[in-house]
């Protein structure tokens, strides 16, 4: 597979060999990602402009565009230089003027002679009580009537570009697309309706109707589903070649698992234990394990994760726990740190905070294997850490950790399976869109005894309300966290900040009582100021979002959220699990400044109605879109141009079983199905997957 297919080149192309596109409108093409014919053939109409003609203007309800033929009559040019220059015309019922901002006389003399028969198109407002079209899209002979469309696309543009460019560019490039052997399934094309590829792009570009346009029209899902069918190729090939990695066979024995579960006050939730029987069936295989264990706040990842990790101790390995933070990581420690006693196995912290000799000694246990389970920042990635026989990595908060540095930790020890835990539940597209080349455990119960959190919107105006409900729950000994916006205060934001909030807290429940963390403290004040609240040294704990992943204070039962309309939705959730985490009641109150809008209210509403991570997720992603959902910057996610991780949802459960199955079928796509997706994958710039099917 060394290069392109011969018959893919014209596409491939540069711009300017399109008609319209010269060096410039190519430039500027660039940003829409358009470097190709290719590019701007996935690059579809945005809407529609009916062009249809009709027989007058009048009666219809202005402004509207519409196309008319008429009988152009007299010519009045502008009174001054730069003025408007009218032309009055004539339809089967009624008069309106065409008229040109600083028109040039001779050209418009020349574009509809006194007296002619011209077809016009274009936006007919009411001005002065008087119809007029300013500048017409069109003005042509009637004889020249079929260069118009009945419905004309209409393009996404860029500076420099126009509407007439892109179509006469796009039309050059629908010039240049032939039948390709067909790669998707013939009975899902039947079924569905489906047209072929290069029928679908026509369509898409060129249709017909305005319910051509629509995301869910038989072109367009099947222009997306090629989309995202070749992304799950690409990541059936990725997660092949990790198969056919050698793995090791780690095979527990049960005993320290065991002493764990006899030792737990109750019993673990059937998700949980469906969980820890798929993570030892992929741990006792031959092929590596790359497993994603996703579940919502107080799920009970945490115990999932360990009985794992006890697995390699029992087969005489080592294991590594890996925390995006210092806080986290030694949260993660003392939370274990029972567990691990009542297996009697060895667990140490190694953080950048380790220096000289002390990290010298952790260093040398380690390799030695005498500490069995390593948890950790990102600092167990340093060259100088040696294990002695690591089986397993778990890796905790997959968004923080990019695909890289799974990779690099997977190294540290050879064929290491690999467990990634996230708290953010993602819609199941996204999902597989974003990992893809992962097999999914979901944890989708909570924990016995785990009591609901009760949620509670109320208007800034009646904060004082709330501080005496506060006052009367630090009397009664309970704790709660009080999350602000934003830092400082800044000039342009009346956001109150963290500073101003502890200080009005302090002064209302006195000295000692409040503390306050937030992003720019120097980490070791950050980490005491935690301490105490965990300690029970202070009631209140003000903070910024810092707070927002795995903090663990049993006996804090209220959240107030300041300014929660300015949140997104999975952070509001991801900060409200930070409570009811002990066995008492707990609550979380909402605090909002009118005016509300759409969708702060719909945010706000749908935190108060539901506790379930996976469908606050999906609102989130119906309201912002996927790459928001997950944070664009760390996304991972591909950019696809037809494909609408929300409106063709089931395309991607689909196409991910499709593309498995093939590769199941046909492992190094030579079979015809098999090329026709190779030329599929070069279609859809897919290099990853081509060096894949090289190297394989």
């Amino acid at each position: 597979m060394t290069g392109r297919p011969e018959r893919l080149y014209p596409l491939f192309a540069d711009l300017e060999t399109l008609p319209a596109i010269g060096p410039k409108s190519a430039k500027a093409l660039e940003t829409l990602r358009i470097i190709s014919p290719r590019d701007l053939l996935y690059t579809l109409p945005i809407g529609l402009v009916d062009r249809r003609r009709r027989a007058t203007v009048q009666g219809v309800p202005l402004p509207e565009i519409l196309t008319v033929e008429v009988t152009i009559g007299t010519h009045r040019k502008a009174s001054r230089p730069g003025g408007t220059y009218r032309i009055f015309v004539e339809d089967a019922s009624a008069s309106f003027q065409l008229v040109w901002f600083r028109g040039r006389e001779a050209y418009l003399k020349d574009l509809a002679p006194e007296g002619s028969r011209r077809l016009v198109s274009g936006k007919v407002e009411l001005f002065d009580n008087m119809a007029q079209m300013a500048h017409p899209d069109h003005v042509l002979p009637i004889e020249d009537a079929g260069q118009i469309p009945e419905f004309e696309p209409v393009y996404p543009l860029t500076a420099g570009v126009t509407q007439k460019a892109m179509f006469k560019a796009s039309d050059g490039a629908l010039d240049r697309i032939e039948a390709l052997p067909e790669w998707a399934d013939s009975q899902l094309v039947d079924r569905e309706g489906w047209p072929a590829w290069h029928a679908a792009m026509r369509v898409a570009h060129r249709p017909e109707a305005i319910e051509q346009t629509a995301a869910t029209s038989p072109a367009r899902m099947r222009l997306a589903y090629d989309e995202v069918f070749a992304h799950q190729v690409t990541l059936a090939l990725a997660r092949q070649s990790q198969q056919r990695a050698p793995g090791q066979e780690t095979k527990g024995t049960g005993v320290l698992q065991s002493r764990v579960l006899s030792s737990l006050p109750y019993t673990p939730t059937g998700a949980q234990s469906r969980a820890v029987t798929e993570i030892i069936r992929d741990m006792a295989s031959a092929s590596r394990m790359n497993r994603l264990l996703q579940g919502d706040v107080g799920a009970g990842k945490t115990l999932v994760a360990f009985l794992a990790l006890l697995v390699s101790v029992e087969a005489g390995g080592q294991g590594v726990l890996m925390a995006p933070t210092e806080i986290l990581a030694r949260q993660h420690l003392e939370s274990l740190q029972p567990l691990a006693e009542d297996a009697q196995v060895v667990i140490a912290l190694l953080t950048g905070r380790d220096k000289g000799t002390e990290r010298r000694t952790k260093l040398q246990a380690l390799a030695r294997g005498d500490i069995h389970i390593l948890i950790g920042t990102h600092a167990v990635f340093q060259a100088d850490v040696h294990f002695a026989d690591l089986r397993l990595a778990v890796v905790d908060e997959q968004h923080r950790f990019g695909v890289r540095q799974r990779l690099a930790l997977g190294e540290k020890g050879a064929r290491v399976d690999v467990l990634v835990m996230t708290a953010t539940p993602i819609p199941r597209s996204l999902a597989l869109a974003q990992y893809g080349d992962m097999e999914v455990s979901i944890l989708d119960e909570k924990p016995p005894g785990r009591k609901p959190i009760q949620t509670a919107l109320l208007a800034t105006d009646k904060i004082d309300a709330l501080l005496d409900r506060l006052r009367a729950a630090i009397a009664e000994g309970r704790q709660a966290y009080w999350v602000c916006p934003l830092v400082d205060e800044s000039e342009v934001s009346d956001l109150t900040a963290a500073e101003e909030r502890f200080k009005h807290l302090r002064a209302v429940f006195g000295e000692g009582v409040v503390g306050l963390v937030h992003g720019q403290m120097p980490p070791a004040d950050k980490d005491m100021a935690m301490a105490k609240f965990q300690a029970d040294e202070t009631s209140v704990l003000v903070a910024t979002t810092v707070i927002e992943v795995g903090v663990n204070v049993p006996n804090a039962t209220i959240m107030v959220i300041e300014r929660a309309e300015t949140f997104g939705l999975a952070q509001l959730h991801q900060l409200r699990g930070r409570v009811g985490r002990g066995d008492q009641a707990s609550t979380c109150m909402l605090l909002y400044q009118h005016p509300l809008t759409e969708g702060g209210r719909r945010r706000l509403e749908t935190l108060r109605e539901t506790e379930d991570g996976f469908r606050i997720s999906e609102v989130d992603l119906e309201m912002r879109g996927a790459g928001d959902v997950i944070g664009t910057a760390q996304s991972g996610l591909p950019k696809f141009r037809v494909a609408d991780l929300e409106r063709h949802s089931g395309l991607m459960a689909l196409a991910q079983t499709d593309a498995r199955t093939l590769l199941a079928q046909d492992p190094h796509l030579n079979s015809e199905k098999g090329q026709a997706t190779r030329l599929l994958l070069w279609l859809m710039r897919q290099d990853e997957a081509i060096r894949l099917i090289s190297v394989g």
